[in-house]
């Protein structure tokens, strides 16, 4: 099983419109920031980076409208088109689908075969899951994704006492996202009632109900969670910051220690690019190469150089003890979305001392990477 499979069109939908109560934010989660970003525009590119997808809806709240055409805008999302969702969520999703077939707002989108609903605030789903997803729908017109239960589910009674409890090894929590044959998940929403639409929540139970097609439920990997409390977002921001940004180390000075501590470093950390013994124009070189991927337009870099010492003199970072050239390539990258960082290690001859500056210089490289701190950038640290 592989992309090549899916030889037919494929849409997305995505319901954004939601308030976000539970967080307790005046932001809706889907429009909480991380390194600079929304984070449904993460969600976004995970479908858009799937080239056997073709459009991705996203349905949001009309107050939130152009913000969202904002967004699509700034991070260049090119398979979005943005609709005006309703006042519960299976009319969002309603709204969303009927783009394929019936549209207020521009050209009807060509009708896909199999459409993926899935949240706007479930950023961590992977290629291999989706495809699942896809092909089991497309074979038995609705598929989904389920999950163990974590706790046992109980009934209670009208005076709040313990009615009866449900065995957890019978049952399955049912997570996003969800495919289905366009044409049957189209028609259940149109037969759906106006209890349906207000107080409903399966997707799978109407295409059963109104439809008459019972899903292919397929067990889904931990990574579907969804942001659903305020606590779920400085998580996500963790997964974000640890998967999804690139981080360079370039080390200047002499060439033979210059080599073993880039050997060192990589042995130590888990970085994109290493380079030893360079010096300010190769500096600049690798912030005009990223700047070319454009990958800082969707997710931030971090290049870190170490200047290493031989002794107490200035480097060719900083000479005469003026930071300044370093500092200005440091404020034209960060508007780009790439964080430069220095790094100064005098070497010793001493190897306690030497052991000692290698394991704070590893310390502070990985604090940087992970914290991504713009305040920190053009600065000379000192290992």
């Amino acid at each position: 099983m592989g992309r090549d499979d899916v030889d037919f069109p494929v849409a997305v939908v995505l319901p954004a419109a939601g308030t976000g109560e539970r967080t307790g934010l005046q932001t809706p989660k889907q429009f909480c920031t991380f390194l600079s970003r929304p984070l449904i525009s993460f969600t976004i590119e995970t479908f858009e980076r799937i080239p056997w997808i073709n459009c991705i809806v996203v349905v949001v709240a009309r107050e939130s409208h152009d913000l969202m055409l904002h967004i699509v805008q700034q991070f260049h999302h090119t398979k979005v088109k943005v609709v005006k969702g309703g006042t519960t969520r299976h009319r969002s999703i309603f709204n969303g689908l009927q783009v394929f077939s019936e549209s207020a707002e521009g050209p009807v989108i060509p009708r896909p075969k199999v459409v993926i609903i899935h949240d706007a605030v479930r950023p961590f789903v992977e290629e291999d899951f989706l495809l699942k997803i896809t092909l089991a729908a497309e074979e038995q017109g609705a598929s989904g994704a389920i999950r163990p239960l974590v706790s046992t589910v109980i009934a209670t009674t009208s005076k709040g006492f313990l009615d009866h409890s449900l065995e957890r090894t019978k049952y399955r929590a049912s997570e996003m996202p969800q495919g289905f044959l366009y044409d049957i998940i189209y028609q259940a929403y149109q037969r759906c009632s106006e209890s349906d639409f207000e107080f409903g929540t399966e997707c799978l139970h109407l295409a059963l109900q109104y439809s008459g097609t019972s899903a292919k439920l397929i067990e889904g990997p931990p990574t579907l969670w969804k942001v659903t409390y305020k606590r779920d977002l400085a998580a996500a921001e963790s997964i974000i910051k640890e998967t999804l940004s690139l981080s360079a180390c370039l080390i200047s000075g002499a060439m033979a220690e210059a080599v073993e501590l880039s050997s060192r470093l990589q042995k130590s950390l888990e970085l994109h690019h290493m380079t030893s013994s360079a010096s300010l124009s190769e500096i600049e070189e690798m912030v005009t190469g990223f700047e070319e991927t454009q990958h800082a337009l969707l997710y931030p870099v971090v290049i870190i150089c170490v200047n290493l010492c031989m002794s107490n003199e200035a480097s060719d970072i900083q000479k005469n003890d003026e930071p300044a050239p370093i500092m200005d390539l440091s404020m034209k990258a960060k508007e780009r979305n790439i964080l430069l960082y220095c790094v100064q290690i005098i070497y010793s001859k001493v190897p306690e001392l030497w052991e000692r500056s290698v394991a704070r210089l590893t310390e502070i490289t990985e604090y940087l990477i992970r914290d991504r701190n713009p305040v920190l950038t053009g600065q000379i640290l000192r290992a």
